[in-house]
C-alpha cells in the first residue's frame, strides 16, 4: 500500500496527478461533494446560529468506504480538491469524515495540473482555510433559506416544480426588464444620406455620409428634412474641406477570466455557458496526449483574475519571439488591471504550458476540446504581444455648406492581431482604404441616396451578454454563471430563441410575484451587496452567522406576508395546432416529469394526452414507415417506428438519413470523445464516418 494518500474531486484529475507523484502516493477521487444539506428538509437549525445539518450524499457511501480504507494504511493524507471555496469546503468535509485535524498541514492546492506545480504543492501543504469554508457555508445556507422558504409559495400559488433563488431570481428579473423595455419601445424615424464620390484617377468610389451643416452635427428626422438637404446640394460640387490622419495603437485584450471565456466561447464558437465549463474542466483535469500520457492543458477555469505568473509570462514571450519574431515582443511585458471588486484568488485562464501549441495536440483532442483550447491559447499569447498599430483617415467634404464624412483605416503593424481578434472587434479591424486627397480637391458625384431608418429597441440578452451584465453588476461569482442560466432555462422561466434568452409567460408571472413580495431578493443592488458581505467572510472580516442573522429577520417577515396575501395565479397554457382525438378541442402544451407533452384542455372531463412527436426524415429499416423520436419511462430519448406495435424497430442512437456506403445498411449518429460520427449498425460492417465541423457544431448545441 502507498505511504501517502491524496484525495481529489474527479477520477480524471486523479489519473493525471497520480502520474506525476509516483508509486509512494495513492490518488483517489471523492467524485465532488460527499456531504450536503438534506433535500427532504430545510437542513438549517435557525434556533441555534443557523447551524447546517449535513448528511452523507446518496450514492457516496461506497466512495467514502473506499477512501476510509485507503486512509487507514496511509502515513499522511493530503486533500487536493479544487482551489476555490467549494473545493475548500469539500476538503473540510473530508477532514471531518476522516477525523483529520483541519489545522494540520493536510491541504494542497494547485492552479494548474503540471508535474512541477503538483510536486511544489505537496511541499507547500497548509491547513484548511476556515474563512473560505465559512464563506461557502454562508452562501449555501443563504441559498437554502431563500430557495426552501419561497419555492413552496410558488408551488401553491402558481404550479409545482418552480423555484426561487438568490441569483436566479435576479437573472430572471434582468431578462424580464429588458423584454419589457423592448415591448414598450417606440421607434423613432431618422434618415441617412449617402454620397458616392469619384476622385480623379481612382476607380473605386468613396462612400461619404452626411454629417451636418458646417461643423455642427445635424440629425435628420423626417423625409422633408432629407429632401431639403438633397435640394441644397443638387448640382453642387463636393470639395475636400479637411483631412485628418492619425496613428493609433490597440492594446491586446487581457487573458481570460471565467466570464470573458464564457462570452467569447459563445460569440466565437457558439458554445453555451454549460458546455464551455464542461470542456474547460476536461482541459484542466487532463487529456490523454499522444506520446505524453494524461496532461492538464489549462489552468483552473473558475477565476475573476487577469493576473498571470512571471514564469508563464516569460514562457509566452519566448514563444512569441520564436513564432512571430522579436518585433512582436513588447518593450516591457504587458500587465493587466483586474476589474473593481475582483477576488484575484487565482491566475487568469491560460495554457498550462505555452510550448504546447494547439496544432501539436489537435490529434489528441475532441473538436470541442481543440476549439476551446485554441481560443484560450490564442488569447493568452495575444495578451503578451505588442500593440497593433493602425492609421485612421477621416476626410470631410463640403457641398454648399453641407458636410459629408468618409472614414478609412489601415493596419500599419498587426501586432497581437496576428493571432487573435476579439469577436466584437472583428468588423472594425477590417481595413477600409481611402485615396490620398488634400484640402480643396474636387470630386464628382456618382449618386446621392437617402434612406429611411428607425431606431431599434435594445437587444435581447444572449448567454454571453447576460454573463457580462451579471459580472458588471456584481451578481453571482465565476462558478455560478453557468448553473444560474441552466436553472432558469430548466424551470421554464426563459427559453432560447436562436442565441437569445426570451422570458416566458411563466417567467413574467414569477418575476412579478418576486417583485411584489420579495423586494430585497429581487433587488440588484441588495444582491450585489450580499455578495460583498460573503466576500468579506471569505477574507476573515465578518462572522458568517451574523450575516445570515441580519438577513433572516426581515426575510422571514416577507415570507409570512407573502403566504397570506399572494392569490393563486393561473398560467395560461400554450395552445397547439393539434386537435384532441376524443373531443376535438385544440390540445395544449403541458410540462411533465420528462418534459413537454400535449394534453386536452377539457381535463378532467377529457383525459386525452399525446407525446410531442418529432418525425425523422428517415425510413424504418424494417417496414419503410417513418421513424419518430420517443422517450422511455425514465425520460431517455430513443427512436422507433411510427407503426409500433405492428413494427417493433427501436434504436437508442439517432438514425442517419444516409445509408452505409459499404454495405447499404442503416447508420446512426453517435458522439464520442473526439466528437460526432456516423456508424453502420451492421455488426459485420461497423463502418465509421467522421462528421464535418458543422455537424460537430450542431451536436455541441444539442
Amino acid at each position: 500500500m502507498a505511504d501517502m494518500l491524496v484525495i481529489v474531486e474527479s477520477p480524471a484529475k486523479a489519473k493525471t496527478i497520480g502520474k506525476f507523484l509516483g508509486s509512494k502516493y495513492k490518488v483517489v477521487a471523492s467524485n465532488g461533494h460527499v456531504r450536503d444539506l438534506p433535500k427532504s428538509q430545510l437542513g438549517v437549525d435557525i434556533e441555534h446560529g443557523f447551524e447546517p445539518k449535513y448528511i452523507t450524499l446518496r450514492g457516496r457511501g461506497d466512495v467514502l468506504e473506499r477512501i476510509r480504507k485507503e486512509a487507514k494504511g496511509a502515513s499522511k493524507i493530503y486533500l487536493a480538491t479544487d482551489p476555490d471555496m467549494e473545493g475548500e469546503a469539500i476538503s473540510w468535509h473530508l477532514a471531518n469524515i476522516l477525523k483529520l485535524d483541519p489545522n494540520s498541514q493536510c491541504r494542497i492546492v494547485f492552479n494548474e495540473i503540471t508535474a512541477n506545480t503538483v510536486k511544489k504543492s505537496v511541499k507547500g501543504a497548509r491547513s484548511i482555510n476556515m474563512d473560505l469554508v465559512d464563506a461557502q457555508q454562508a452562501r449555501r445556507v443563504l441559498d437554502r433559506l431563500v430557495g426552501y422558504m419561497i419555492s413552496p409559495i410558488l408551488w401553491s400559488k402558481v404550479r409545482k416544480g418552480l423555484s426561487a433563488g438568490r441569483v436566479q431570481s435576479v437573472a430572471t428579473r434582468i431578462l424580464c426588464d429588458r423584454e419589457q423595455e423592448i415591448m414598450d419601445f417606440v421607434p423613432e424615424e431618422y434618415w441617412l444620406i449617402t454620397a458616392l464620390l469619384h476622385a480623379k484617377g481612382v476607380k473605386k468610389p468613396i462612400e461619404a455620409k452626411f454629417y451636418g451643416i458646417g461643423d455642427k452635427r445635424k440629425e435628420i428626422h423626417t423625409e422633408a428634412e432629407a429632401d431639403e438637404i438633397l435640394a441644397r446640394i443638387e448640382g453642387r460640387a463636393f470639395t475636400v474641406s479637411d483631412v485628418k490622419i492619425q496613428e493609433k495603437s490597440r492594446h491586446a485584450p487581457a487573458p481570460f477570466t471565467t466570464s470573458s471565456l464564457q462570452q467569447e466561447a459563445s460569440r466565437k464558437l457558439g458554445f453555451n455557458t454549460k458546455l464551455t465549463m464542461l470542456v474547460a474542466q476536461q482541459l484542466y483535469e487532463g487529456v490523454e496526449l499522444q506520446g505524453s500520457g494524461v496532461t492538464g492543458l489549462i489552468t483552473y477555469m473558475r477565476t475573476d483574475s487577469v493576473r498571470i505568473s512571471e514564469e508563464a509570462q516569460q514562457a509566452a514571450l519566448e514563444q512569441i519571439k520564436t513564432q512571430f519574431g522579436a518585433r512582436y515582443v513588447p518593450n516591457k511585458p504587458n500587465v493587466y488591471k483586474g476589474r473593481k471588486g475582483a477576488q484575484d484568488a487565482h491566475e487568469a485562464v491560460r495554457p498550462a504550458d505555452p510550448a504546447l501549441v494547439p496544432a501539436a495536440v489537435k490529434a489528441s483532442l475532441s473538436p470541442q476540446q481543440f476549439k476551446l483550447y485554441k481560443l484560450i491559447y490564442d488569447r493568452f499569447i495575444a495578451s503578451q504581444m505588442a500593440d497593433a498599430l493602425i492609421e485612421t483617415n477621416t476626410i470631410a467634404f463640403d457641398c454648399n455648406g453641407c458636410t459629408f464624412r468618409a472614414n478609412g483605416v489601415r493596419t500599419l503593424f498587426d501586432g497581437y492581431t496576428a493571432i487573435y481578434t476579439e469577436s466584437h472587434d472583428e468588423e472594425q479591424e477590417k481595413d477600409v482604404a481611402l485615396p490620398e486627397l488634400k484640402v480643396a480637391d474636387e470630386l464628382s458625384r456618382q449618386e446621392v441616396e437617402k434612406e429611411q431608418r428607425f431606431t431599434q429597441p435594445p437587444p435581447r440578452y444572449t448567454e454571453a451578454t447576460l454573463v457580462k451584465t451579471l459580472e458588471e453588476k456584481g451578481i453571482g461569482r465565476p462558478s455560478t454563471y453557468a448553473p444560474t442560466i441552466s436553472t432558469i432555462l430548466e424551470r421554464g422561466y426563459v427559453r432560447r430563441e436562436k442565441k437569445q434568452l426570451v422570458p416566458t409567460d411563466l417567467g413574467f408571472i414569477v418575476n412579478q410575484i418576486m417583485k411584489d413580495n420579495f423586494t430585497d431578493i429581487i433587488d440588484i443592488k441588495f444582491t450585489a451587496d450580499m455578495e460583498s458581505k460573503l466576500d468579506r467572510i471569505k477574507d476573515g472580516e465578518q462572522e458568517w452567522s451574523g450575516v445570515i442573522r441580519d438577513f433572516y429577520g426581515p426575510f422571514e417577515q416577507s415570507v409570512g406576508r407573502a403566504s397570506e396575501t399572494i392569490e393563486k395565479v393561473k398560467v395560461p397554457d400554450e395552445v397547439s395546432d393539434i386537435p384532441c382525438d376524443k373531443c376535438g378541442a385544440m390540445m395544449v402544451y403541458k410540462m411533465g416529469r420528462f418534459g413537454k407533452f400535449l394534453a386536452c384542455p377539457n381535463f378532467p372531463e377529457c383525459r386525452s394526452t399525446k407525446p410531442i412527436v418529432e418525425k425523422l426524415d428517415v425510413a424504418c429499416p424494417k417496414c419503410g414507415a417513418a421513424l419518430i423520436k420517443r422517450k422511455s419511462k425514465r425520460g431517455k430519448p430513443f427512436y422507433g417506428c411510427e407503426k409500433y406495435p405492428e413494427c417493433d424497430f427501436v434504436s437508442w442512437d439517432k438514425p442517419a438519413k444516409e445509408k452505409c456506403p459499404k454495405c447499404g445498411g442503416m447508420m446512426v449518429n453517435k458522439v464520442g470523445q473526439r466528437g460526432a460520427y456516423t456508424m453502420c449498425t451492421n455488426k459485420d460492417c461497423a463502418h465509421v464516418i467522421r462528421q464535418s465541423k458543422k455537424a460537430n457544431r450542431d451536436e455541441e448545441q444539442e
